[in-house]
């Protein structure tokens, strides 16, 4: 893999960092601005709303640039995002970083995919998204408890900061070894827009969304669903979300070694663990023993998948900049739906569990969404048998009439 590679993976992991800071300070966010916990919240879903509609409409913006210089420039908005943020004196100053930061991250979601998939050849196109995409792993893993230590013993300004500074050397680094050759291929915006024609792209974005809002229906809820539910000490929750950070670390990588000769494979073999580790978590959440095991296996095969579902995305529409970002954003979307369908679930009164079956019923969904891909992949192999018998039959009677 060219080192390339993996300084656009040290990008993703600081703006993935900067994603789930906020989620991490809550607290110390709502006494710096004086406002509830709820309107901190509002501040993640400023951040979604930026990747899911303005990063493609960025990604337009820059299309008739190399992605190179796609890459420095919205690196750069970016960079200016997090500072004006680290710096916000107010609420409002803060809601105006955050969305900056959210349509830049979804735009360098897709430019980098873009690089990445042209500086390797195709069969290794879902090893080297898993480098990318492995930066959101380790911001989970990593990236999010080193921001949480920052703002308690620095406090929440540090977090951004440090952000800033990896930032900016992600940056630095990109400007010296993204070779210039990594342009964007000679297609036109309106050749780009055609891709979205194709149902069988739309397919594809479903199954992506199904399999992150399953992940993050319950993946949103671990906290409340491992204490209330599991038994588990609140000073063990941490432990266990790590313990499941690490599963994502090492779902990726196997993920990645396998989506390019195995990608469809990977993605239902996959897609079935998860739903069965849905099903085994909500049935019994009450055991500690089986609610390990079940977020170890929600790590492994959730969000892991993206190697997969990136490649898939390629093979059905090449790799442009607006596709590869308009699958950023409904991964997003994902997000979004999975953790509010959840949330909903909870506020009906259907418990804490409720999340759990909200993933399980995506999960099936998304199941579902593969069966066209297997309709059309077996049309050609009937259509080859077919052939086959017409030539055999043919020679047969050719055969008896001689």
């Amino acid at each position: 893999m060219p080192f390339a590679i993996y300084v656009l993976g040290m990008m993703i992991f600081s703006m993935t960092t900067a994603e789930f800071t906020v989620a991490g300070i809550m607290t110390s966010l709502s006494k710096e601005f004086d406002v509830s916990i709820a309107s901190i919240g509002y501040l993640i879903s400023a951040y979604a709303a930026g990747m899911i509609v303005g990063g493609p409409l960025l990604a337009i913006g820059l299309s008739k640039v190399s992605k190179k210089r796609a890459f420095l420039w919205i690196s750069a908005l970016f960079l200016f995002g997090q500072t004006l943020g680290a710096l916000a004196i107010s609420y409002e100053m803060m809601m105006i970083a955050r969305i900056i930061t959210g349509v830049s991250s979804a735009a360098c979601f897709g430019v980098s995919l873009g690089i990445c998939f042209n500086l390797v050849s195709p069969q290794y196109r879902g090893r080297a998204a898993s480098i990318v995409l492995g930066g959101l792993m380790v911001a989970t893993a990593l990236g999010l408890p080193a921001a949480m230590l920052f703002n308690q013993y620095f406090g929440w300004r540090s977090s951004f900061w440090a952000v800033v500074v990896l930032v900016l050397l992600s940056g630095l680094l990109g400007m010296k070894v993204i070779p210039a050759a990594a342009k964007p291929e000679s297609v036109s915006l309106r050749s780009e827009l055609a891709s979205f024609k194709n149902p069988n792209l739309w397919a594809a974005y479903a199954t992506s969304l199904l399999i992150i809002g399953a992940t993050f229906a319950a993946f949103s809820y671990f906290a409340p669903i491992l204490t209330d539910l599991s038994g588990f000490d609140t000073a063990t929750i941490p432990l266990l979300l790590g313990i499941y950070g690490i599963a994502t670390v090492a779902g990726n990588l196997v993920t990645g070694r396998l989506a390019d000769r195995y990608m469809m494979p990977t993605l239902t073999i996959g897609l079935m663990l998860l739903t069965a580790a849905l099903m085994m978590f909500g049935i019994y959440a009450h055991s500690p023993y089986v609610s390990v095991i079940a977020v170890i296996l929600i790590g492994l095969t959730g969000v892991t998948l993206n190697p997969a579902m990136s490649t898939r995305i390629t093979r059905v529409s090449g790799t442009g900049t607006l596709v590869t970002t308009v699958h950023g954003s409904v991964i997003s979307l994902g997000v979004v739906a999975g953790s509010s369908i959840g949330g909903l679930a909870i506020d009906a009164g259907y418990g804490l569990r409720s999340p759990l079956w909200v993933g399980f019923v995506l999960a099936i969904l998304g199941l579902i969404s593969l069966l066209p891909y297997f309709k059309r992949a077996e049309t050609p192999a009937i259509t080859a048998k077919s052939t086959c018998y017409f030539f055999y039959w043919i020679n047969v009677k050719e055969l008896v009439t001689a």
